[in-house]
């Protein structure tokens, strides 16, 4: 396992718990931006908890289960290539940048891993 993998792989973590928790905590610029593209409302708890299930498998897969790292990091990938098509399907792009990094984190752990 590389320093590079187990550094960016945690960047990943952390990133998708931070916004997992802003996502229960119902931020109001989570809202604002799921109005903005049309996302509703009562599908945050599903989308954060989707968020904390990769970040977890991620944990597994330094932890030992490489197996569960790259199923994690894969469904992470899915997941924010479906933001940035939501946020391009709606023409919202002053806010892309967003799940474009998510996206390209969770890209980079899925590449590095081992």
């Amino acid at each position: 396992m590389s320093t590079t993998y187990v550094i960016v792989t945690v960047l990943t973590i952390v990133a998708n718990v931070s916004i997992a928790s802003a996502d229960f905590a119902r931020a109001r610029f989570v809202l604002g931006n799921m109005a903005e593209v049309g996302i509703p409302k009562r599908r945050l708890p599903l989308l954060a908890v989707l968020k904390l299930v990769g970040a977890a498998g991620l944990v597994l897969g330094l932890l030992g289960v490489p197996v569960v790292g790259v199923a994690a990091a894969t469904g992470l990938v899915l997941f924010f290539a479906c933001a940035v098509a939501v946020h391009l399907r709606a023409r919202v792009f002053h806010s892309i940048a967003w799940p474009g990094g998510f996206l390209a984190l969770a890209l980079a752990s899925l590449v590095l891993a081992p």
